[in-house]
């Protein structure tokens, strides 16, 4: 029963401890021993303080036993990115510059899930302040794939998805600017939604108008991902484009057909990036099952023209808002892709910028009207499978050869400007077994309808079943 539980989606968890056939401390006990057990191989959980965790289970407990009302994450077990602000608990961004920094209190994503019930484990391994789609840093070391020792478990959330497949925790969240909730997710066979900019307010931030990172829930099921984000999202007065949907509605029952469904598929988002081959062809033979589930699926894709402009000019105009004075005072310490990036922010014009924002203004529209055609967009979530932990980056993909460290990772990152919510979910896997992602696209705002379509594919195919031994 004790390693049973660590593998039980985080809505079943919690119904049990509601229901009090286990308590909290009992499911908190069965994840700290399974991180014990196997983290020394995956590196997913670099920071812990179990003590803690235990005096919050008790408390837990005590409360359910007092009668008193619990929220819908009650004594579930949770992982923070190491990016995300823990009051008491270390956060270093994956940076030798905050290597000790302790803040003083939990940013709102955390605070969130705090307040829904979830009991604090620790914090997932990052790249060096979530630049990137491979999890290392100086700190900790590489994240390893727990489908295959050796291997990339993406990023930037890599630490986060791999405890999740790993069974360390049943809930996490990430973040996302370019694939770092969907990345990770595809290569550790789990679930992660990046939603509509806003649907999660992210606090404190240097930017809060920006759209171009958010915040999400990751798990390994879409409903699990559906009740993380009932409690993330919601409006918040601080942040300006935060958006004021009712949230406890995406923890509604989410259906298991699609009759009617209009799916677009596109296999290299309309030519514009190479594919793995194996990639492609597992996610071709899941376009039947939509089909099955009563869907129409034609292949096509929105225009894409003027994403990559915006996603690399305001990326690096974040970059240099970000980083560019920590890259000046310690160069040393800072990894230079982050130093490349932040270098190209501060040699942009105000004309550069105000271009960018032409284009990605002109890609908004030309999206939303794709969408009044298909009520989704299926895509590959990467590029490549993963990759082995030594390498920074894959220089090539398919024989085509990439002048810098973004041209394998650009099926996310074309994604983003327009301000899609895009969850991956296992998708199935090649011969050699590792998994692949399927990215699920819908219009800015149907957050709703990207957790419908990807429930229904996963109770048809129960790609996500799947776990690896470890």
């Amino acid at each position: 029963m004790t390693d049973e539980l660590c593998t039980r989606p985080a809505t079943e968890l919690a119904a049990l401890i509601r229901t009090r056939e286990v308590s909290a401390r009992e499911v908190l006990e069965a994840h700290l021993a399974r991180i014990d057990r196997y983290d020394g191989q995956v590196n997913a959980i670099v920071t812990r303080d179990d003590d803690a965790a235990r005096a919050a289970a008790d408390d837990a407990d005590a409360r359910l036993a007092a009668g008193e009302a619990v929220g819908p994450l009650h004594g579930i077990p949770v992982a923070h990115k190491d990016t995300h602000q823990t009051g008491g608990m270390r956060t270093t961004w994956g940076s030798p510059l905050h290597r000790d920094t302790v803040p003083a209190r939990d940013e709102l994503v955390v605070a969130r899930l705090k307040a829904a019930g979830a009991i604090r484990v620790g914090k997932t391994n990052v790249p060096e302040f979530a630049a990137g789609s491979h999890t290392f840093n100086t700190l900790f070391g590489a994240t390893h794939n727990p489908y295959r020792h050796g291997l990339s478990a993406g990023g930037s959330s890599g630490g986060a998805a791999a405890a999740l497949a790993a069974g360390f925790v049943p809930l996490a969240e990430g973040s996302d600017m370019g694939g770092s909730l969907r990345n990770p997710a595809a290569f550790n066979n789990v679930v992660g939604l990046r939603p509509t900019p806003g649907r999660v307010p992210s606090h404190p931030t240097a930017i809060g108008w920006s759209q171009l990172s958010v915040q999400g829930p990751m798990a390994r099921t879409v409903s699990d991902v559906a009740l993380g984000l009932s409690v993330l999202a919601g409006a918040d007065p601080r942040v300006p484009i935060s958006l004021t949907d009712p949230a406890a509605a995406f923890a509604d029952p989410l259906p298991t057909e699609l009759t009617g469904l209009r799916i677009a598929w596109t296999p290299d988002l309309g030519g514009r990036v190479p594919v793995d081959p194996a990639i492609t062809e597992v996610l071709m033979a899941q376009l039947q099952v939509f089909r099955d589930l009563g869907a129409t699926v034609d292949e096509d894709c929105p225009d894409l023209t003027g994403a990559d402009e915006a996603f690399g000019v305001l990326r690096a105009w974040l970059f240099e808002a970000s980083f560019g004075d920590a890259v000046r005072r310690s160069p040393d310490l800072v990894k230079d892709t982050i130093k490349w990036n932040a270098s190209v922010g501060a040699a942009l014009t105000g004309a550069d910028v105000g271009r960018a924002e032409v284009a990605h203004t002109k890609l908004y529209e030309r999206v939303v009207e794709f969408f009044t055609r298909y009520d989704v967009l299926l895509a590959p979530v990467t590029q490549v499978l993963p990759f082995p932990v030594e390498q920074e980056y894959p220089p090539s993909v398919a024989g085509v050869e990439f002048a810098d460290s973004r041209g394998w990772m650009r099926s996310c990152p074309l994604i983003s400007p327009p301000g899609c919510p895009a969850r991956s979910a296992p998708g199935g896997s090649p011969p050699a077994g590792l998994p692949v992602g399927l990215q699920v696209i819908a219009a800015p705002r149907a957050d709703r309808r990207v957790l419908e379509v990807g429930h229904a594919f996963e109770q048809a195919t129960g790609h996500g079943l799947r776990r690896p031994v470890l």
